[in-house]
């Protein structure tokens, strides 16, 4: 029995150091980036991967040359957080012309098309998901689970900090 725990416990160390190796060494994630939300520049620095919300408080992001030229300045990876980001976004069935919406104000800001997708909580119907895999590379659970994924206003389920340390 002793033998049993004692190789259990082995196995969750040897995961749970895997799994911090991992998130160590890849892409870092910021969520929430808008020009509607401040965002720490250390922040937008730090991230690998920014994934922007086109129409934020019903503001397209395209409206805002200044921001979009500060961002790509920034020389990241680009990709769509959900449109206009309400709650559960994506739960609710969606046609194509509610991607187009948010594409059409990427593509004003950045000049280029988005090729990745991240809905709004991390929450997405399945036929919301083969839609949008169609168009994008899809960054949901539990793939995400292995970047580090910060947010702009800090209003992830967890805090900033203790997401640079795990």
């Amino acid at each position: 029995m002793k033998k049993i725990v004692f190789y259990t416990l082995l196995i969750i160390s040897f995961l749970l150091i895997t799994v911090f190796v991992i998130r160590l060494i890849s892409a870092r994630h910021l969520d929430d980036v808008t020009p509607e939300i401040p965002c720490d520049k250390k922040l937008l620095n730090k991230a690998d991967i920014l994934y922007v919300i086109p129409n934020f408080n019903n503001k397209s992001m395209g409206e805002n040359k200044e921001w979009c030229n500060m961002i790509l300045n920034l020389n990241k990876t680009l990709g769509l957080h959900g449109i206009y980001h309400t709650y559960k976004e994506f739960q609710i069935d969606r046609n194509i012309s509610y991607l187009v919406e948010g594409e059409l104000s990427f593509e004003k800001c950045f000049e280029f098309k988005p090729e990745r997708f991240k809905p709004s909580q991390l929450s997405i119907s399945k036929s919301n998901k083969e839609m949008i895999k169609q168009k994008y590379k899809l960054d949901v659970l539990p793939g995400v689970g292995f970047h580090k994924v910060y947010h702009c206003n800090d209003t992830g389920r967890l805090p900033n900090w203790l997401i640079n340390l795990i």
